[in-house]
């Protein structure tokens, strides 16, 4: 049985107060509340498998927002002597030691934190020390490679992000569309591996598709305009198309390029209008 993740355990015996399930670690109870619907006695049901508030095994069919050996953004709940407690969606919060933390963490604020098993307690706790916990290893994949990307803190540069679950990467804030929340999981692909085995990464796949989604947010952003003119084009300086729409000067012209061939704006040295069907 693993303590902290998902378990397929065969139900021993049934209780008034619930179901005991059979493990390598003795059985464990699932609450009635939690008893799935038509379940008996000699079936094998799913379960999440942690500690309660008396540090006894238990099982329950609630789904967790983070399991054991994985990184997720988690809100605080309640601070304590023992450190800051987390939701992570079920009866027990999770514990954020105070070790464990970078710098003091406020309720309702969001933090990214690792999910382990601690040796010494041998129970379940969370480390906002996330960087302490990716690969050491050399990065695998090739640039040009799709990847996922968990976005772990804003920077000076853009936000730095896991990717793939086990490295640290990077996204530049004018490759970046809109502003990015802790915690989301987003596509991407891999840009450059630099020799310090860190990653550059863009969101969206290679090729066209990052071209389309600029397109995209152009055509929107004209479309939000009463007159149908936005007051970038060609000519505009980098800066100012950054400030307005996010995007760097070189996919913006892409996102032009696109749209034009599409019968959908006219071009101007320092505006961009879209095209009225008559």
């Amino acid at each position: 049985m693993r303590l902290g993740d998902f378990n397929d355990l065969e139900i021993a015996r049934e209780v008034s107060i619930g179901l005991y399930l059979t493990s390598d670690d003795g059985d464990l109870l699932l609450p009635e509340k939690y008893r799935p619907v038509g379940a008996h006695v000699g079936d094998v049901i799913r379960v999440f498998v942690y500690r309660d508030s008396e540090d006894r095994l238990i099982a329950t069919t609630l789904e967790p927002l983070a399991v054991v050996d994985s990184f997720a953004a988690l809100s605080v709940r309640d601070l304590g002597p023992a450190g800051a407690f987390l939701d992570w969606g079920l009866e027990k919060d999770l514990l954020l030691p105070h070790r464990n933390q970078r710098q003091a963490v406020r309720v309702g604020e969001r933090v990214l934190v690792y999910v382990y098993l601690d040796d010494a307690s041998d129970r379940l706790v969370a480390s906002a020390k996330w960087q302490h916990f990716l690969s050491p290893e050399p990065f695998a994949g090739t640039v040009g490679e799709a990847v996922q990307v968990l976005v772990a803190e804003e920077t000076p540069l853009g936000y730095s992000v896991i990717v793939n679950g086990t490295h640290l990467g990077l996204l530049y804030h004018n490759e970046v569309f809109r502003p990015l929340r802790i915690g989301e999981l987003l596509p991407g692909h891999l840009r450059h591996i630099r020799p310090d085995g860190k990653l550059d990464v863009r969101l969206g796949q290679a090729g066209y598709d990052e071209v389309a989604t600029a397109a995209n947010l152009v055509l929107a952003a004209i479309q939000q305009r009463p007159d149908g003119r936005l007051p970038l084009g060609d000519k505009s300086l980098a800066d100012d198309v950054y400030r307005r729409l996010g995007i760097s000067k070189k996919v913006f012209k892409k996102a032009l390029g696109s749209l034009y061939k599409q019968g959908l704006v006219e071009l101007g040295p320092e505006e961009t209008r879209l095209v009225t069907v008559s």
